[in-house]
């Protein structure tokens, strides 16, 4: 099954913004706007992983969870990639505890590789929330600059999901993919990792 791992924002943060975005969305109908429900940060895209792998997998990622303390974040500002003019993905980005979430975001990457499921092209954590998706190269810098000022409400971060995409008849088509989320665990250490 083909899997990642995410952090889910709140219902609040994802009606916050939402409501933000209400008065951008009409102005790009070109673009492909992802569903809320589909809303997440990716902390390491893991690939069609096999069966077999799944039981160490979980039991890593378990492990992983415990070492991390919940984090505080919001999502805030806007971006896109690969540039903002030659966009293929805008963003909304996240402040908070980034630190944190970039440790646990390669703590999860090491244990799944060590697991026989992560990728071995590991990219630089980029913390992000897809908003939007564009089927060839666009210059989305007004709106970029428009929605630069948005900030959210700060939320707790304090469970890690293991999501399996579902793509619509099988394929990766031009369907947007629903996702599912297959395990998860509390962020359960009671300060952050490498702190006493």
């Amino acid at each position: 099954m083909r899997l990642f791992v995410g952090l889910l924002p709140p219902p609040p943060a994802c009606d916050e913004l939402v409501l933000a975005l209400e008065a951008h969305r009409p102005r790009w109908p070109g673009l492909r706007w992802l569903d809320p429900a589909n809303w997440h940060v990716t902390l390491s895209f893991l690939g069609e992983v096999p069966d077999p792998a799944l039981p160490e997998l979980r039991a890593r990622l378990a492990d992983a969870a415990a070492h991390h303390a919940p984090m505080t974040l919001s999502l805030a500002g806007a971006g896109a990639f690969p540039s903002a003019d030659r966009a293929r993905v805008f963003l909304t980005g996240l402040e908070g505890d980034l630190p944190g979430l970039a440790d646990l975001a390669d703590h999860v990457g090491a244990e799944a590789l060590a697991a026989g499921a992560g990728q071995t092209d590991h990219r630089r954590f980029i913390p992000h929330l897809s908003l939007a998706r564009c089927r060839a190269d666009t210059d989305l810098s007004p709106l970029v600059e428009a929605f630069g000022p948005f900030s959210g409400t700060a939320w707790e971060a304090g469970t890690m999901h293991l999501i399996r995409s579902n793509f619509g008849g099988g394929t990766r088509g031009g369907a947007e993919a629903r996702y599912e989320t297959v395990d998860e665990w509390p962020l359960t250490a009671r300060t952050p990792r490498g702190q006493s």
